[in-house]
């Protein structure tokens, strides 16, 4: 447990009872906590908070809170209703505001609010707004000729903007745009914007595509900048190159990807040291040599995060000359690579690591369909290898889940598209052992990379790191889970002495038996905190590793190409970075994941609504995925489309949601509706501008 987390814990208790005061023992007592160690903590946390004047010492060794009203710095997210909750790190839960004390602040504005204790519930007051975190908005232009206004796609801002004629910049009514937030002056109903970019017609499928990227902050090109800097990165002489770097070009290699991959990262080499010794290389595209440090190509790829992977389309982080061919992995050339290279046995156990710069010449492109079937005993030339992997890599896997990893397996919706880009149909994507054996080699690398640089750290040649993380669930999380899971017929008991992750595998495994896994593991990961990064190592909770880092996909996410400079320093015993720096650096990118997340979510539905559009009044079975105050969400079976019934479109009886019971009730009939219920609904309403299916309820 960090010492924030602790402190944040420690004034939960405090404010809780804010005429009270506390020693350091009846704190501990509140917290459970009976470690000595943790308990020397609190009274060392106790005594900073006081000097920060954040507590009142009120007599030796006793503590309260300075007064029921605090302030707190943070930022805020809106919800349908109006109000939004206030997020600070200073605070364990977030604060509800209501609409009335907003003060005209937007979703993610940064703010200052005055919070009060009443009732022993915590509500906020916007005091001041510090910060327009969101300047740019994307949406439709609505002009008369009274007036011009703005119409946010973004469903969380629940205002329109006032558009001046002279900020229309060429724009004509309906056309979708971009603007710039201008100003909110006082005693004005609507923030002040102006037009920045004409995107286009609404609807359009290349339109809404270019819409959702510019929603979340992701730019559709490259600028002359990054493309004048690219023309002067050539391609290197590998003959001189590997004089340099540890030479496996004669070595057996391979990469295995999806079929419609053109950036390759990874590869895997594989030779038999004896007849009970191999060694195999994770090889990773060396993109550190081509893109310096604080050039204009890296400082465009910080500010992008990662690459964006949308439905019809990917958003490289880096330019393609970089992505699809200096560094990709491609068959039949020779590539600079950064390397982790295990001595290991069929049982996965690891003799010795070596880190270091090498060059590869990759003998074969498998997609992850051909090294199924090699898997499943077609022969190839390379079966041996491939299985001899794949053993290994199994074992690998059933270690992580017998030290507690969580063993959540997704199947991701596809969708089948024309030559135009609409789609025209589904499928699934399964996970199978194919894809499982790159990713334990990849989990394997990422691993023993971040516990070198980890153990490392105690000598003071070695900067400070950024680690993946991954925290212990909130228990309030967890209650809620098992409130769902109890609604769907899950009964969920802890198993004595062994992790949450136990228990949530065996109800995992019971949902795949019942075909209600895609309901069930959104849910388990929804319960839990979301991955980050961060110069703080405490953990990966789902991996279940103490140390953990990505360094595997340099191409597409900026934190590995971090990890490989901070690895190539650390092996040179050279630093650079400061903490501070760092932690900055991840921030950003944590919350670039984010968008990318959400941009990617985003381009779903819409592809969803694109699909169901052209099916207004089909039948369609499906289970009930949600249920809320203010209607039903289905999920479709044969397509994984999801749309909601409103509870007011029901006529056989007034319906309202049951909190406790987690129940659709009727309040005449008594009529009910459940989590994972088979229903029948129609298809009413597709609408592309709102990404939203309204569906029919069948009786």
């Amino acid at each position: 447990m960090k010492d924030r987390e602790l402190s944040e814990r420690i004034l939960a208790v405090l404010r809780k009872h804010p005429d009270h005061t506390y020693n350091y023992k009846q704190i501990a007592a509140v917290l459970g906590i009976k470690d000595p160690f943790i308990r020397k903590r609190i009274v060392t946390l106790l005594a900073q908070l006081a000097k920060n004047k954040i507590l009142d010492e009120h007599t030796r060794g006793k503590f309260q809170t300075k007064s029921a009203n605090f302030e707190y710095e943070g930022h805020i997210q809106t919800v349908s209703k109006g109000g939004a909750y206030f997020i600070s790190p200073k605070l364990e839960k977030d604060v509800y505001i209501h609409p009335t004390n907003l003060k005209n602040a937007l979703n993610r504005d940064k703010v200052l609010v005055k919070t009060t204790n009443y009732k022993g519930k915590e509500e906020g007051r916007i005091i001041k707004i510090l910060e327009r975190v969101k300047k740019e908005y994307i949406g439709i232009l609505e002009l008369s000729k009274n007036y011009c206004f703005f119409i946010p796609d973004d469903k969380t801002v629940k205002t329109h903007f006032f558009i001046e004629k002279k900020h229309l910049n060429g724009a004509k009514n309906g056309q979708k745009v971009k603007v710039k937030f201008l100003s909110w002056p006082k005693n004005v109903k609507s923030p002040h914007a102006a037009v920045i970019e004409i995107i286009g017609t609404p609807g359009e499928l290349n339109v809404e595509m270019n819409s959702i990227l510019s929603e979340f902050g992701f730019p559709t090109k490259f600028l002359a900048p990054v493309m004048k800097e690219l023309d002067s990165i050539y391609t290197p002489n590998y003959n001189k190159e590997a004089l340099k770097r540890r030479d496996f070009r004669d070595i057996t290699t391979f990469t295995i990807d999806p079929i419609d991959a053109k950036d390759f990262d990874d590869a895997i080499s594989f030779q038999i040291i004896d007849k009970d010794i191999f060694e195999i290389g994770v090889h990773i595209a060396d993109v550190g040599h081509f893109v310096k440090e604080k050039s204009v190509i890296d400082k465009e790829a910080f500010e992008r995060g990662n690459s964006v992977y949308l439905v019809d389309r990917v958003i490289p982080m880096l330019p393609e000359k970089l992505s699809n061919e200096l560094c990709s992995l491609r068959p039949n050339e020779d590539k600079l690579t950064f390397s982790v290279v295990f001595k290991l046995d069929i049982k996965g156990e690891i003799k010795d690591t070596w880190f270091g710069k090498t060059v590869i010449h990759s003998n074969h492109r498998f997609t992850y369909e051909q090294a199924q079937e090699i898997i499943e005993g077609k022969e190839h030339k390379f079966s041996k290898e491939i299985n001899t992997l794949n053993t290994i890599a199994k074992t690998l896997r059933r270690k992580r889940l017998n030290n507690g990893a969580l063993n959540i397996e997704s199947s991701e919706v596809r969708f089948q598209l024309n030559e135009e880009g609409f789609p025209v149909g589904t499928f699934i994507k399964v996970s199978k052992e194919a894809h499982q054996l790159i990713e334990e080699f990849m989990l394997l690398a990422n691993k023993h990379v971040a516990i070198k640089m980890g153990k490392s750290q105690k000598n003071k040649m070695i900067s400070p790191f950024i680690y993946r993380i991954h925290e212990d669930p909130n228990e309030e999380k967890l209650s809620d889970l098992k409130i769902y899971l109890q609604a769907m017929g899950y009964d969920w008991v802890r198993i004595k002495n062994k992790p949450i992750s136990f228990s949530l595998n065996e109800v995992m495994k019971k949902a795949k038996e019942k075909k209600e896994l895609h309901l069930i593991a959104p849910m388990i990961i929804r319960s839990m905190s979301k991955a980050v990064y961060s110069s703080d190592n405490i953990g990966h909770y789902g991996l279940a590793f103490q140390y953990y880092t990505h360094f595997t996909s340099p191409i597409r996410r900026y934190a590995d190409l971090i990890v490989h400079r901070k690895l190539w320093n650390a092996i040179n015993e050279k630093s650079f970075h400061s903490k501070e720096q760092l932690e900055h650096t991840c921030n950003h990118i944590s919350k670039m994941e984010k968008q990318a997340v959400d941009a990617e979510r985003a381009s779903i539905k819409y592809m969803q609504v694109l699909f169901l559009r052209e099916k207004i009044g089909t039948q369609f079975s499906g289970v009930i995925s949600g249920l809320t105050d203010w209607g039903i969400f289905v999920e479709l079976d044969n397509n994984k489309c999801e749309g909601m019934i409103p509870l007011n479109s029901i006529k056989d009886d007034q319906y309202f949601y049951d909190n406790e019971l987690k129940l659709i009730l009727g309040h005449n009939t008594r009529k009910s509706y459940k989590l994972g219920q088979e229903i029948n609904v129609i298809v009413k309403k597709a609408d592309i501008y709102k990404r939203h299916i309204d569906f029919t309820l069948v009786n």
